[in-house]
């Protein structure tokens, strides 16, 4: 329950409640400086509802973008394994809701009922099968999270439409993300379509970082920036750079795909030989982006005070890269192994992420103090 403080404070502003939102309210105000501040800022009305669904909303919105991580990783399993047509329906697979763990329980002539755009499919694979069938599940809750998060942002209307806009075209976003994923199934994986999906994870994780930050408004301190301008102009670079590198390395996994069916498992190790030119240009890219980001890590050491919020972020930025390059170097000189491609492009995908936070960061007087609510 409230300490001595917290319960003073309560008293003092005439606020109740009844024991379940007590509880909450104990459970997502961390502790009383942050619950006192609340009301400095003007949050903290009697109106205590409110004030619960907002805490809520911050909690879950951060859970609804881990969500929307793990399922770009399961993504990248399911490319790496080659289980994309696992499920050669949409949204059922194989005409279930629970799809076959053997090939007895399909009918003889599955590959011809199944078959698509005229084209039988491949062999019954039960790991692939489910792989594919575990990614849609985690599909489902995304989104389902995704539409709790929307329905959360509403308790923001009128402090700040902006939060509830962005939540709900997050929501909007995980829609045409569905039919995007029945298309690709369609399509049986054409390579446009696959970039395009990755595209769209991204943009919902765009959306969600900037509406959960936004709601952090008055509760979060970040460092001034000197220079920011400059500081600005390396993050902006950076982060287009980084994400057209992301999408660079999205277009080789789908040669890496088309190569792994003309050369097969067998002859692995000379896949990346006849990747072609996309491969060499992501290769040679990742000096590019190496360089502007260690500039980027310069300029916020330089400019904003040490060990704050930027600087935690940049540091953690140029972590990342690091690890994502070495990942690369490995894939391209080990065979691509199965296990390091998901991982390299989450990193590549929580980079992104970072640079958005960065951004937000480095403008946080321009965004948010001069709105405060």
């Amino acid at each position: 329950m409230f300490n001595y403080k917290q319960r003073l404070f309560l008293y003092k502003n005439r606020i109740f409640a009844p024991k379940l939102k007590t509880f909450l309210l104990n459970v997502y105000f961390i502790n009383y400086q942050q619950f006192k501040k609340l009301a400095v800022v003007g949050v903290f009305t009697n109106n205590i509802d409110f004030i619960i669904m907002d805490a809520i909303y911050r909690k879950f919105g951060i859970t609804t973008i881990i969500t929307v991580y793990l399922l770009i990783l399961v993504g990248g399993i399911v490319r790496s394994t080659g289980s994309g047509m696992g499920c050669p329906d949409w949204p059922k697979c194989f005409g279930q809701y629970i799809p076959p763990t053997d090939i007895s329980e399909l009918p003889e002539d599955y590959k011809t009922i199944y078959a698509i755009q005229g084209r039988e499919i491949a062999d019954f694979n039960a790991v692939h099968t489910w792989i594919e069938y575990v990614n849609r599940l985690l599909g489902a809750l995304t989104g389902l999270f995704i539409l709790i998060t929307a329905v959360l942002s509403v308790s923001f209307w009128k402090k700040d439409k902006i939060i509830t806009i962005l939540s709900f075209l997050a929501l909007i976003g995980v829609l045409i993300q569905a039919w995007l994923g029945a298309k690709v199934v369609a399509t049986d994986l054409h390579e446009g379509m696959i970039t395009i999906h990755m595209i769209m994870a991204l943009v919902i994780v765009g959306l969600l970082i900037y509406a959960v930050v936004r709601s952090y408004n008055g509760l979060l301190n970040v460092e001034k920036v000197i220079n920011s301008s400059k500081v600005n102009l390396i993050a902006f670079a950076s982060a287009g750079i980084a994400f057209t590198q992301l999408i660079l390395g999205t277009q080789v996994r789908e040669n890496i795909d088309s190569v792994a069916k003309t050369l097969g498992e067998n002859l692995r190790s000379e896949w990346i030989e006849n990747l072609g030119m996309t491969f060499y240009i992501h290769r040679s890219f990742s000096i590019l982006v190496l360089l502007l980001h260690v500039t980027l890590i310069y300029m916020i050491w330089k400019n904003t005070s040490k060990n704050g919020r930027i600087q935690k972020l940049g540091k953690s930025l140029l972590a990342i890269l690091i690890i994502e390059v070495i990942t690369g170097v490995i894939m391209a000189y080990f065979a691509i192994p199965k296990s390091l491609q998901p991982v390299h492009m989450l990193l590549a995908s929580v980079a992104l992420g970072i640079h958005i936070l960065l951004i937000l960061f480095i403008n946080f007087d321009f965004l948010f103090r001069k709105k405060e609510i």
